[in-house]
């Protein structure tokens, strides 16, 4: 019997791929990664028009969540979400805060603290100037910065509200009430037309 993991993955994009707008991007993203041998999609949010961060970065994100299950070990799950996206195009050597065809981050994993919880925390109380000019070198498990993310809090909200974070032990519902009031500022759903067919 396979095992499988339960997974949260964060979706952006504020650049269309080849003939493509951001919601399509978006579309398509979603059910390469659902026909992947080794993922599938369970639920997915809307999708959300948001600003880009830091403010005048770039243009307007679209954004999406999507809860999957799959029988990859993290790394290896990591390395098929970066494989899909450079297959839309994402080019990382641009740096963190530049714009792209298509991001797809791995929020979660189960309950999985990765690589300890020391390191997490470290992460999690680094000041937010440290972190603008440090990234780890490693996958970090929960996203570090998933409790300050309204794009990612508010589509996660809609599909995993009682999630809850593994070092901190608090729910999505109340990760997002910390936020600070304009944490979603600008942020906009969309029609739930956009949401994508998975078969």
């Amino acid at each position: 019997m396979v095992n499988l993991s339960f997974g949260i993955v964060a979706l952006g994009a504020n650049l269309p791929g080849p003939a493509q707008d951001l919601w399509a991007s978006l579309r398509s993203a979603l059910i390469t990664l659902h026909e992947h041998p080794e993922i599938s999609i369970s639920s997915v949010s809307r999708f959300w028009r948001t600003p880009a961060f830091p403010a005048g970065s770039g243009p307007d994100f679209a954004n999406a969540v999507a809860v999957i299950a799959s029988s990859l070990p993290a790394e290896p799950l990591l390395e098929a979400l970066h494989a899909i996206e450079a297959d839309f195009g994402r080019d990382r050597s641009t740096g963190r805060w530049s714009a792209r065809v298509l991001d797809l981050d791995l929020i979660a994993l189960d309950d999985m603290i990765a690589p300890d919880a020391d390191t997490l925390r470290h992460w999690i109380d680094l000041a937010p100037d440290q972190q603008r000019r440090h990234a780890p070198d490693r996958l970090i498990l929960p996203h570090p910065r998933l409790q300050d993310r309204g794009f990612v809090l508010g589509p996660l909200a809609e599909i995993a509200p009682e999630w809850r974070h593994p070092l901190t032990w608090r729910s999505v519902t109340r990760m997002l009430a910390r936020l600070p009031d304009d944490a979603m500022a600008g942020m906009t759903p969309m029609n739930p037309a956009d949401f994508p067919a998975l078969a």
